[in-house]
């Protein structure tokens, strides 16, 4: 068992139903439909995630290899690059800060790590 994944996906996991509520509650009355599903993305994706990463601190613990640590890292990559890049999004856009539109583009990196984060997951799997 990883404790460290474990005790961030826990951490990740409080706050996607955090956020997840502030969605509900308060963003929906003040912003676009579009920059809710903006957020409502970022959420979603973080709390799959959250999943993954507690996998990969469980599987540790019978396969103890570089493949099942890097897909822990990549987890967490993806969940700070792309759900944060997408509630950065959606404060900029809810602030009309077209100016900074460009941080949209480290959404791709996020999506990317968790990409990398399942096929680490899976090469661990293989290497016992």
């Amino acid at each position: 068992m990883h404790k460290g994944f474990i005790k961030t996906a826990v951490i990740f996991g409080a706050l996607s139903v955090v956020l997840g509520a502030f969605a509900a509650h308060t963003i929906k009355q003040h912003l676009s439909e579009d920059v809710v599903n903006i957020f409502d993305t970022g959420v979603r994706y973080q709390f799959y995630h959250v999943f993954a990463l507690l996998a990969a601190g469980i599987l540790y613990k019978d396969f103890d290899n570089k493949f099942i640590k890097w897909a822990g890292v990549f987890f967490i990559a993806g969940i700070i690059l792309f759900s944060g890049s997408l509630y950065l999004l959606t404060y900029i856009k809810g602030a009309a800060m077209p100016a900074y539109n460009w941080l949209g583009a480290i959404t791709p990196l996020g999506g990317l790590s968790f990409i990398l984060g399942w096929l680490c997951l899976f090469g661990g799997l293989l290497k016992k």
